[in-house]
């Protein structure tokens, strides 16, 4: 028998600070023999995280514990075996309690006595994570010196195999005493740090590498989570820090420093860390992502929103129709200006199927497959007008309580259809105008500058250039919008497009309403074709409807306010001037008042009986200076 004084210091030479590390990490750390369907050792963070004791895993194959997902286990080794490291979050394990453990490995493989193995580190992937105890089992055996000797050699060999494991594992780790300097650092650690071992060995470890916060600011070590472990004796973790380099660069980190307690005593901490860059990385990458699939999708339901309201617009016709000279001349301007990009302003009067046209122009162009956009400029309100094209940010006025965009975004891509071009402010044009030339626009509110990529078809029932000689139209947008002119015809004009448009509406109609079988007499033809119609083919549209809607039986019945003037164009001898044109429409509004006694918009009023919508009504009277009511 030994002395047990000296038989004591040999155990505790056994218990190296490598020794101490391996056994109370916070990390499961395991050896599996790939071949032997073994484990060769377990950690007491890892039987507990198994439920196990030591022995019992020692003795038992894995497959035991992997057993349901045995494939999976060898798929995984085998990757393993080939790359030299693995990770994997696919993998469960049967516990003793009867439930199954998701775990989050990582593989190491290593060497150890001529042999493969891999080093395995076990998490739980439970985002609740308890709080593990470390605990010491001093073996306090009696015997001869030879008894004692057979245990140091097994301590020794187990330091060894400690120190492999350690050093193979990917995560850094070191442990500190109770005063907060370092006793032991594996190489992942130290090579993460840019520090030798040696050169951190008994160094205060916070002011090495954790005296800063991200921001640079100082970091008082009486904040450090890591230290808080050796003076509560509770395990803290870090998230949100980083750890600084030698060369004075820095890295994000997740950490855990757990308490080693020795005899009742707190002796020290292990602290296990990871760089976390690239996930940072990851995740900020998939944040930008998510943000740009959060603008597309705002615009995307701002288009189909958009889409839905112009479902709902009922639209002259679905084709142009016609025959007439200036309807196959129109027709063959479309064919030569639709594979174009150039910008064309259509002229003329309130309900001549100018949005028809747009329309023919987009679907025959290489934009056909993206969005036609109708802005409707007389009727939005001048305050409105920025927001309305360009878009605004989340408070950037009254009212704006979250990002909106505009109406060129919506149309990126497309063609952008201006109706009323004539209606848009002065103080406005300039900004649409840079839009038309250089592509570029801000939203209301915000400094960001935005490119998009429209084509421009406008309209007008004004005389543009007489609004740039009034200055009320600036001369170089209208240079800018007037690059091929279209002229819109009055249906007047071409008395005799008026038969198979009206033939056409009564098919449609009479199909919407289900109405069908209804015919024109040429006695209703004849009517027709004598009245002027001042609204034009809406006008057209709008009696036919109601044609529809009061006949009885077959018969049609046509209810046309009283003739103004001779309606075939080829019968007008006397040729009129502007002015004379003015003062006519000015005469037929102010008959369209009287006859509605002074109503302008609903059922009867001035704008029904004139075929127009009621922003028109409103333009028109403001534009003759009548004032309703």
């Amino acid at each position: 028998m030994g002395d047990p004084d000296s038989l004591s210091g040999w155990a505790d030479l056994a218990y190296s600070n490598r020794h101490m590390v391996f056994e109370h990490c916070s990390e499961a750390i395991a050896l599996l023999d790939p071949y032997g369907d073994r484990f060769g050792d377990l950690n007491v963070a890892a039987c507990k995280l198994l439920g196990y004791s030591r022995q019992e895993l020692l003795d038992w194959p894995v497959s035991r514990l992997f057993g349901h997902q045995l494939p999976d286990l060898i798929v995984f080794s085998q990757a393993v075996m080939e790359k030299g490291r693995g990770w994997t979050d696919e993998l469960s394990c049967n516990c003793k309690s009867g439930e199954r453990l998701q775990l989050e490995i990582s593989a190491t493989l290593l060497g150890v006595k001529g042999r493969q193995q891999m080093i395995l580190v076990l998490r739980e992937q439970s985002s609740e994570r308890y709080q593990r105890d470390q605990a010491h089992t001093e073996r306090t055996m009696r015997g001869g010196l030879i008894e004692w000797r057979n245990i140091l050699n097994l301590f020794q060999e187990s330091e060894r195999d400690n120190q492999l494991l350690l050093s193979a594992v990917g995560d850094g780790i070191y442990s500190i005493d109770s005063a907060g300097l370092a006793t032991f650092v594996n190489p992942a650690g130290a090579r993460m740090l840019g520090w030798a071992p040696a050169d951190m060995i008994g160094k205060n470890i916070h002011r090495i590498h954790h005296h800063s916060h991200a921001d640079g600011s100082h970091y008082p070590v009486e904040d450090c989570p890591i230290y808080k472990a050796v003076h509560d004796g509770v395990v803290h973790e870090g998230r949100q820090e980083v750890f600084w380099r030698r060369d004075g660069s820095s890295f994000p980190v997740e950490f855990t420093s757990t308490p080693v307690i020795d005899d009742g005593r707190i002796a020290g901490a292990v602290v296990v860390f990871r760089d976390i860059t690239e996930r940072r990385t990851t995740e900020n990458q998939l944040q930008t992502a998510l943000e740009e699939l959060k603008v597309l999708k705002r615009r995307l339901e701002e288009q189909n929103a958009y889409l839905q309201e112009e479902i709902h617009i009922e639209h002259n016709f679905r084709e142009i129709v016609g025959q007439s000279e200036a309807i196959l001349k129109i027709i063959k301007q479309i064919d030569v200006v639709a594979p174009t990009d150039a910008s064309v302003l259509i002229n003329g009067e309130s309900g001549t199927g100018k949005e028809l046209i747009a329309r023919a122009i987009h679907q025959a162009s290489r934009r056909s497959s993206e969005p036609l956009i109708r802005v409707n400029c007389a009727a939005i309100p001048a305050e409105l007008f920025e927001s309305e094209f360009f878009g605004h940010i989340r408070g950037a006025f009254t009212g704006a309580v979250r990002d909106r965009v505009g109406r060129f975004e919506l149309a990126d891509g497309g063609t952008l259809f201006l109706d009323e071009i004539g209606e848009i402010p002065l103080e406005l044009q300039s900004k649409l105008l840079r839009v038309l030339q250089e592509g570029q626009f801000e939203r209301v509110g915000e400094e960001r500058t935005r490119r998009v990529d429209v084509r421009i078809v406008a309209a007008t029932n004004r005389d543009l250039r007489g609004e740039v000689q009034a200055r009320r139209f600036r001369e170089d947008l209208y240079f800018r919008l007037n690059v091929f002119p279209i002229q819109s015809p009055a249906l007047r004009e071409r008395p005799m497009d008026i038969a198979p448009l009206a033939a056409h509406f009564l098919r449609q109609i009479g199909q919407r309403l289900n109405m069908s079988g209804r015919r024109l007499r040429n006695s209703d033809i004849e009517r027709l074709q004598r009245y002027t119609w001042p609204g034009n083919i809406r006008e057209l549209q709008n009696v036919v409807e109601r044609a529809l809607i009061t006949s009885q039986g077959a018969e049609l019945n046509f209810d046309l306010p009283d003739e103004l003037r001779p309606a075939p164009a080829q019968a007008q001898s006397t040729l009129l001037t502007e002015e004379q044109m003015r003062g006519l429409e000015r005469q037929n509004m102010l008959m369209a008042l009287q006859m509605a006694k002074g109503k302008l918009f609903g059922k009867g009023g001035a704008a029904e009986l004139l075929g127009v919508k009621p922003t028109t009504l409103a333009s028109r009277l403001k534009r003759l200076d009548i004032e309703a009511g």
